[in-house]
C-alpha cells in the first residue's frame, strides 16, 4: 500500500486542474497581452482565476497578483513593502517560527540596515500576543506573522494580531504568510487586518510555480520584478496562463464543500495521533490545523525513521521540505522548547482528502513494527 502523507511539502492536482492546464497549453495558449483573439480567450482564463481567488477571499480581484509561488510571494511582500516604507522607520516584527521564505528576506533586510525583532511562541507555537504588544515601536513599518505553522501546524491569532497592529499604527503593514493557511481556513484579509498575504497553488492540490499575493488596495509596496509592466506594473513578464488557470480551479475545488473536506481531514488526523500515541515514547507536537501532525519519536533519528517508513511505501518528512537538502535541528521544534531527546527524532505527518483510514491504520502498524527494532539498533 502507498500512503503519501506529505501533503504539506506539496499535494496531488485534482484531475479538473490537470485538465484545464492541458486545454490552455494545447487549445487557448495565446499570450494575454496580445491584441488578437487568441490573446483575448488567454487573458479571460488570468480573469477567471482572479475573480474565484478574490471571491474566497472577499477581495477586490484587482487585489490579487499572481507570481511563481510562494516563496516569490514572501520575498516580494516582506523586501517590496520595507523599501516601500523605508522612509517611515526600519524596524520590522517577526516570529522564531517562520518559513525559510520569510526568515531568509529578513535577513537581507537586516543586511541593508532594517532591525527586526523575532517574537517568541509557547509551547504549542503560538505567538505571544504581549510580547507583540511589547516589541511594536514608532518606527515599526511591517509585520509578518505565518497563519499556519508549516511543521507542527500551529495556528496564529491572525485576527488578535492585525487589531494590535492596526491599533498601535493603521499605517504598519501586516503581512502574512497563509501558504499552509489558505484552502484549510476561510479567510477574510480586510477583516482580519491583512495588507499583504502570500499563498502558493501546489498546496491546495494545485500546480506547482504558481502562487499569488493579495495586495491590500492601496498599500505601499514596491515590485521587485520589472520589465513589461503586465499585472498593472507590480509584477512583469509574461504570465504563466496554465497555472494560473490551474489554480483558480483548484482555489474553486478546495473551497467547494470547505466544511465537509477539512472535517474528514482532521478526523484522519485525529485518528492517528489518537493511535500514534498508545506507543510508547511517543510525543504529540501538532497544533490544532487540521492537516498537520508531528510527532516525535524517542530514540530513532528522523532521518532513519523516516527511509524505515519509505520501504514501507508510506512517505512522510522530517521537517519543512525546502529546507530538506539541508538538514539541521529545527528551529520551530527549538522555539517550542521541545526535549534534546525529540529534536532530531521529529517527523511531520501531513494529511488531505486523498488521503485514507485504511492508510493511517497501514501506517501505525508499520510503526509499531518499526519502532521496537529500530530503538534496539540505536542503542548499540
Amino acid at each position: 500500500m502507498e500512503c503519501y502523507f506529505d501533503n504539506g511539502a506539496t499535494t496531488k492536482v485534482f484531475p479538473e486542474v490537470k485538465d484545464i492546464m492541458v486545454e490552455v497549453m494545447e487549445v487557448e495558449y495565446g499570450n494575454p497581452s496580445s491584441m488578437h483573439m487568441k490573446g483575448f480567450y488567454a487573458e479571460k482564463y488570468v480573469k477567471d482565476a482572479t475573480n474565484i481567488i478574490a471571491k474566497s477571499l472577499k477581495a477586490n480581484p484587482k487585489e490579487i497578483v499572481f507570481t511563481s509561488g510562494g516563496t516569490e510571494s514572501n520575498n516580494m511582500a516582506l523586501i517590496g513593502s520595507a523599501m516601500a516604507n523605508k522612509r517611515r522607520g526600519e524596524h520590522i516584527i517577526s516570529s522564531r517560527i517562520e518559513h525559510a521564505s520569510v526568515y531568509n528576506p529578513l535577513f537581507y533586510l537586516e543586511d541593508q540596515g532594517f532591525e527586526v525583532t523575532y517574537l517568541p511562541v509557547d509551547e504549542h507555537g503560538v505567538v505571544s500576543l504581549d510580547a507583540l504588544k511589547e516589541a511594536l515601536r514608532d518606527d515599526t513599518i511591517l509585520v509578518s506573522i505565518m497563519y499556519v505553522n508549516n511543521e507542527i501546524g500551529a495556528l496564529q491569532p491572525i485576527e488578535e494580531i492585525g487589531k494590535i497592529v492596526k491599533a498601535k499604527n493603521p499605517q504598519i503593514v501586516f503581512h502574512v504568510d497563509a501558504i499552509q493557511g489558505y484552502g484549510k481556513y476561510q479567510i477574510n484579509p480586510k477583516k482580519a487586518g491583512i495588507d499583504l498575504m502570500s499563498v502558493s497553488g501546489h498546496k491546495i492540490h494545485g500546480p506547482k510555480g504558481i502562487g499569488f499575493l493579495y495586495i491590500k488596495d492601496k498599500t505601499k509596496i514596491n515590485p521587485l520584478i520589472l520589465g513589461g509592466g503586465q499585472q498593472k506594473n507590480m509584477r512583469s513578464g509574461t504570465e504563466n496562463v496554465p497555472g494560473i488557470a490551474g489554480l483558480g480551479k483548484a482555489a474553486e475545488l478546495i473551497y467547494k464543500n470547505h466544511g465537509e473536506k477539512m472535517a474528514y481531514i482532521k478526523a484522519l488526523k485525529d485518528s492517528f495521533i489518537e493511535q500514534v500515541l498508545t506507543i510508547e515514547d511517543v510525543k504529540n507536537n501538532s497544533g490544532v490545523a487540521p492537516h498537520i501532525a508531528s510527532i516525535s519519536f524517542k530514540g530513532v533519528r528522523s532521518e532513519v525513521l523516516l527511509h524505515a517508513l519509505e520501504e514501507r511505501g508510506i512517505y512522510v518528512s522530517s521537517g519543512s521540505a525546502c529546507s530538506s537538502n539541508h538538514p539541521a535541528i529545527s528551529g520551530t521544534l527549538q522555539a517550542i522548547g521541545l526535549g534534546k531527546e525529540y529534536l532530531d527524532s521529529t517527523l511531520r505527518f501531513s494529511f488531505s482528502i486523498y488521503n485514507t483510514k485504511e492508510q493511517v491504520d497501514y501506517t501505525i502498524e508499520a510503526l509499531k513494527e518499526l519502532l521496537p527494532m529500530l530503538r534496539r539498533f540505536t542503542r548499540r
